[in-house]
């Protein structure tokens, strides 16, 4: 598929940027190095802005008054939300803790809402390496999950050489 891997900010602390060099040697992309490279609106953002159209508006009018150029990334839990977001046209949207039949049917919706072409989509939550796949199939321009930096397993190398248990100098 056309779908990219990208890393989440769930890193361990003080070794972002080790963590995400990984990832992109590794294949992946790094969608966010901090809070000041795209605006991620999640779901306590949406919550205290009183929903998904304030929580776009008050973004925008933040990027307008500080004189910033950031893409908006507006995070949906259902299709009411993403029916929402759909009005209000971020730059990407990500569907949370969707199915992949869900999945399907949100980017469909995306691509059928006769919305401008600069729309991204991105699936996350609760995705992992087994369950990636169908997600991919779905038609999503990313997928993020956390596990790219916060649950790698260490690399168990040994330098010990096989044959004789004995050493001759």
């Amino acid at each position: 598929t056309k779908t990219v891997l990208v890393d989440t900010r769930k890193t361990t602390p003080g070794m972002r940027m080790l963590e995400k060099e990984a990832v992109r040697i590794g294949g992946g992309m790094n969608h966010r190095i901090g809070l000041f490279d795209m605006i991620l609106l999640k779901d306590n953002h949406i919550d205290f802005c009183g929903g998904v159209h304030n929580a776009i508006t008050r973004a925008r009018q933040y990027c307008k008054d500080k004189g910033l150029d950031l893409k908006i990334e507006c995070e949906v839990r259902d299709f009411a939300e993403l029916n929402e977001a759909l009005k209000d046209l971020p730059d990407r949207i990500m569907f949370d803790n969707f199915t992949p039949a869900d999945t399907v049917k949100a980017v469909e919706l995306v691509h059928a809402a006769g919305t401008p072409a600069h729309i991204e989509t991105e699936s996350s939550g609760g995705i992992t390496f087994d369950t990636m796949i169908p997600y991919a199939k779905a038609g999503v321009d990313f997928i993020s999950f956390g596990a790219l930096t916060h649950s790698v397993k260490a690399l168990d190398m040994s330098l010990k050489a096989k044959g004789s248990s004995k050493l001759s100098m």
